[in-house]
């Protein structure tokens, strides 16, 4: 039986790589042979052409957040829009709650 493939991500090409999971190799990108991240398996890349939908994309990576499938569906919330990005973080700067988890959010109180 076939390995399930997760999804690699590589933020200065805005490329991303479906490949088998090995938590021992490092991926490399192809175009410019930087390290790929893993994203999970419930990522799916915004268009190339998309800068900020990849910026947005960065900041969560950067972040922490990934997007790994829950036992219930999907990876859950998360921000679409640079807006929806920095409304999270000036919350998490203002009650101090972890950005990882502010920008996983899905209503602000």
């Amino acid at each position: 039986m076939a390995h399930a493939k997760t999804s690699y991500v590589c933020l200065p090409c805005r490329a991303s790589y479906k490949q088998p999971y090995d938590r021992d190799r490092q991926r490399i990108c192809p175009r410019c042979a930087k390290p790929l991240i893993h994203v999970g398996s419930a990522f799916a890349a915004p268009p190339r052409r998309d800068r900020a939908a990849w910026r947005t994309l960065s900041v969560l990576l950067h972040a922490g957040v990934r997007f790994h499938k829950s036992c219930c569906g999907g990876p859950g919330y998360r921000p679409r829009t640079l807006r929806e990005v920095r409304e999270r973080m000036a919350h998490a700067r203002r009650t101090g709650e972890p950005f990882a988890r502010a920008l996983v959010r899905p209503e602000m109180p």
